[in-house]
């Protein structure tokens, strides 16, 4: 049999980075993540952010000077506009994530408690949604609620209202627009995190003479919270910082951030307010999530034993 020679100076780098990326030790498997977010994310963050802190010119699309300032910066923060405008975000924000954990959690609930085929359609119904542009799902609201829409037809067919309702253009056809949209992201998570369960603890506390509703409050809810934490922060994060469903259900005069960044970047091609607006939002959305993270930790801090 003949021998099979080794070249003397082993795998060459190109094998030796191979066998690292698909070796699943250390950072070298999240190596190729990395680097597309850092191309298609981190960087271009990075130079819009740098358009607020400074003083730019433009001639034909193109920079030609650019010179540190606060000045944009020191505006946004000391203009009423900026506060009226990030206050709506954020009180539509916190309305919506808490009118989804009141819808969501009952549809969570019935899934833990149901059987094979109420598990199987309440997933359905709550997949399919997503599996339709929000967009597309937005301008069904728009057919809902408009002057001639389902609403406002029937109210009038059973003689409860003399004219037409305006529902469109206002602040709840927003909400209603973003509960609806954003409401199976909420229940996923609540979802995954109940299925979960040890039902054997439910058993237990059956069996020691607890009703349904002690046993939702002091077994199941507590064990859910952790699925609470996280649906609320990502229907939070996505409801603070849309932009579709504003602007198609709020009308041309509904300003919130993130119409607020479009309108300054697209129609006034003010590139450095449109990057501190988006700073700001992407400032307060943290602390929020953070407030959020901390709120979920310290309602789990039982999870982790007498000492956590």
């Amino acid at each position: 049999m003949a021998n099979v020679s080794v070249p003397a100076g082993g795998a060459g780098w190109g094998e030796r980075l191979v066998d690292a990326l698909l070796s699943g030790r250390g950072v070298w498997p999240a190596v190729p993540s990395i680097v597309v977010l850092m191309v298609m994310a981190v960087i271009p963050f990075a130079i819009l952010l740098s358009l607020g802190f400074s003083d730019i010119e433009v001639a034909r699309g193109a920079i030609i000077s650019q010179t540190f300032s606060l000045t944009h910066l020191t505006t946004a923060l000391t203009d009423p506009l900026y506060w009226i405008t990030f206050q709506r975000s954020l009180n539509l924000a916190l309305t919506t994530t808490f009118f989804c954990l009141v819808f969501g959690y009952p549809v969570a609930y019935l899934f833990l408690v149901g059987g094979r085929w109420t598990k199987r359609i309440i997933l359905i119904l709550t997949i399919a949604p997503l599996l339709t542009s929000g967009i597309v799902r937005t301008y069904a609201w728009l057919v809902i609620l408009g002057g001639r829409g389902v609403v406002n037809s029937t109210l009038l067919s059973i003689d409860l209202i003399d004219q037409p309702l305006r529902i469109m253009n206002t602040h709840w056809a927003v909400l209603i627009g973003m509960v609806q949209i954003h409401l199976p992201v909420m229940i996923l998570p609540l979802i995954a995190v109940m299925s979960r369960h040890d039902t054997r603890l439910v058993e237990a506390a059956e069996n020691l003479g607890a009703s349904q509703l002690a046993t939702l409050r002091t077994i199941i809810f507590p064990l859910s919270v952790p699925g609470i934490g996280t649906g609320a922060a990502l229907v939070f994060t996505l409801s603070y910082t849309t932009f579709v469903v504003p602007q198609l259900l709020g009308g041309g005069n509904y300003l919130n951030a993130a119409t607020m960044v479009y309108e300054q970047v697209v129609f006034s091609l003010d590139w450095s307010k449109g990057s501190v607006s988006s700073l700001i939002l992407m400032v307060t959305c943290l602390i929020v999530l953070v407030i959020i993270a901390l709120i979920t930790n310290r309602l789990t801090r039982w999870t982790r034993g007498r000492d956590a």
